[in-house]
């Protein structure tokens, strides 16, 4: 057990280095969580507008085909 929290952050001069380690890690994880659901809601919204797009072409269509 290290004699003091500095010790501990400090590790034997090595403390940079591992904590800036474990951060970029750490920042990889998080992006591996968030990019995924970022992308799924941006395909979502695009299927979205698609579906919407071809039911307006779909009521012009029914529309002209009716005059």
């Amino acid at each position: 057990m290290p004699d003091s929290v500095a010790a501990f952050f400090d590790m034997g001069g090595h403390g940079l280095y591992v904590w800036s380690s474990y951060f970029i890690a750490l920042l990889i994880f998080a992006w591996n969580v968030v990019q995924p659901l970022r992308r799924r809601r941006q395909v979502v919204a695009e299927h979205r507008r698609r579906l919407t797009r071809e039911a307006t072409v779909r009521e012009a269509t029914v529309e002209e085909g009716s005059e």
